[in-house]
């Protein structure tokens, strides 16, 4: 659910022909590659339309998001995207992300675009960070009641949840000072996000990265009882995009269905057959 080709700055470029190669050595037959954009990154833009010709090159592999800043169009909470977003769905995009603005998520700027999202039948992944500043992705509050009303308000549009203040939250115990970054430790009691993945059909969790790793890592046992209890919820993903990059979730998920500790049905589930499900493949 989560690849990139993106150059960030001081880094080797991770390339359109890295990014194939590193699928295929890990066995990853299909993948959604997300635009990036916007001036909060450490990143050079890599837009739809680049996406786009990638796809092109490449239709049996590459699943296209397109991607468009909440700001765009004048700053505006009344801007019609109505136009750019029906314009990417018939060019083949499945989904909008990785929304990665510096803005609190139930802003108006992002309420506006995420009901269009809905409206147009297209799945929102996002990036959540702790504050405002220092950073990049959207913004919720420690117990996620940002995200709570966006979920609320926007109940047509699917959400694909990713990134530390994101996935922090599996724990009751989630501080303030960690919740940015790999929290550890064992999970004593559930958190803000399992309580919000059972209540809101429309949200879900991108297991991508080193925060969704280490969520479902940092207690295993509670990890494996979070994967079959929200197996129809749970998205797989890498995040890949540095040149040097070491992809643990794709041996931990092996592992533990070589080992019985979830089923081939649950695997299949967070595997492919949920992101089939959202995204209409």
């Amino acid at each position: 659910i989560h690849t990139h080709i993106l150059t960030i700055w001081g880094e080797k470029p991770f390339t359109e022909r890295r990014l194939l190669r590193r699928m295929e050595e890990l066995g990853i037959d299909r993948f959604v590659l997300l635009p990036i954009i916007g001036p909060e990154g450490p990143y050079f833009h890599f837009g739809t339309e680049d996406v786009l010709k990638v796809y092109k090159r490449h239709p049996e592999k590459i699943i296209p998001f397109c991607n468009i800043d909440p700001r765009a169009g004048g700053n505006s909470s009344e801007n019609d995207f109505s136009f750019l977003l029906d314009k990417y769905k018939k060019a083949g995009c499945k989904g909008v992300g990785e929304m990665t603005a510096n803005l609190y998520i139930d802003s108006p700027l992002c309420i506006n675009l995420f009901k269009q999202c809905g409206k147009a039948g297209l799945p929102v992944l996002f990036h959540l960070h702790n504050k405002i500043g220092g950073g990049y992705g959207l913004v919720d509050d420690r117990y996620l009641p940002r995200l709570e009303k966006v979920l609320k308000e926007c109940p047509e549009t699917i959400f694909i949840g990713h990134a530390t203040a994101f996935w922090a939250e599996i724990s009751g115990d989630v501080a303030e000072g960690t919740r940015g970054g790999y929290p550890s430790g064992p999970v004593k009691s559930p958190g803000r996000l399992p309580e919000l993945l059972k209540k809101y059909p429309n949200l879900y969790g991108d297991l991508s990265a080193g925060s969704g790793y280490n969520a479902i890592t940092r207690d295993t046992g509670y990890g494996y009882k979070f994967l079959k209890g929200f197996h129809k919820k749970l998205l797989f993903g890498t995040d890949l995009c540095h040149v040097v990059q070491e992809t643990p979730i794709v041996d931990y998920f092996k592992g533990i269905l070589k080992k019985g500790i979830i089923s081939t049905s649950i695997y299949n589930d967070i595997a492919r057959k949920n992101a089939e499900k959202i995204l209409n493949l």
